[in-house]
């Protein structure tokens, strides 16, 4: 006999018992990194200016905990001075290749130093210095003025010196108030799950939804 798995248990209407949803994102998570071409971690990050006025842009998730889904950025970035001033925002990850997306929102908290120290260290020393020569969304006369400033700042670090992180420079944890999975379906009747709880901590409800 087959296991069941949880995203057979979530579209089983007669499977009452709960869930969690971050076990789920674990499970097709694992799926998409097996069928995805090209970076099953990217993900589209909504988040709104200072008149409201909706932003978006494709990131990469590059750390997840029971906390939440993180990402790391120049805080002078647009994106970054947004969810400083307006800390909520919403993602999404859609996987052609399994006919699959996954939804969240929720409230946004900066991470600690030391988990932004860990993970630019395991970046690529080039993206390392990139980090410090990018004046992220401000404008730029030419590629060739951001190759020179980053040879510039790569020969000032030395050679085999450590580059420290900027201190522009960190990550967002989105803490999901709201998580919702779509599964393809014939003839547009698809499949849709929503998860919501009031804060970070308490439990998931899961509703299913018309598609």
């Amino acid at each position: 006999m087959t296991a069941t798995t949880l995203s057979d248990r979530v579209f089983d209407d007669s499977d009452t018992a709960p869930i969690d949803p971050t076990s789920l994102f674990e499970e097709w998570f694992a799926l998409a990194q097996q069928s995805e071409p090209n970076d099953p971690h990217a993900m589209a990050l909504a988040t709104v200016d200072e008149d409201g006025l909706p932003d978006v842009r494709v990131v990469l998730l590059n750390a997840r905990d029971a906390r939440g889904y993180c990402f790391f950025t120049n805080f002078e970035s647009d994106k970054g001075r947004q969810l400083l001033a307006h800390p909520r925002a919403a993602f999404v990850l859609h996987w052609k290749s399994l006919r699959r997306q996954i939804r969240a929102r929720g409230p946004v908290e900066v991470v600690a130093d030391g988990e932004a120290d860990a993970y630019f260290a395991t970046r690529a020393r080039v993206s390392q210095i990139g980090a410090h020569a990018s004046r992220q969304s401000r404008p730029l006369a030419n590629r060739y003025a951001l190759l020179e400033r980053v040879e510039t700042l790569g020969t000032s670090f030395g050679e085999g010196e450590p580059v420290t992180r900027p201190p522009h420079w960190s990550g967002f944890r989105v803490v999901p108030q709201v998580m919702e999975f779509w599964k393809d379906g014939a003839n547009r009747l698809h499949d849709r799950v929503r998860f919501t709880r009031d804060t970070a901590g308490n439990g998931w409800s899961r509703q299913r939804l018309y598609p």
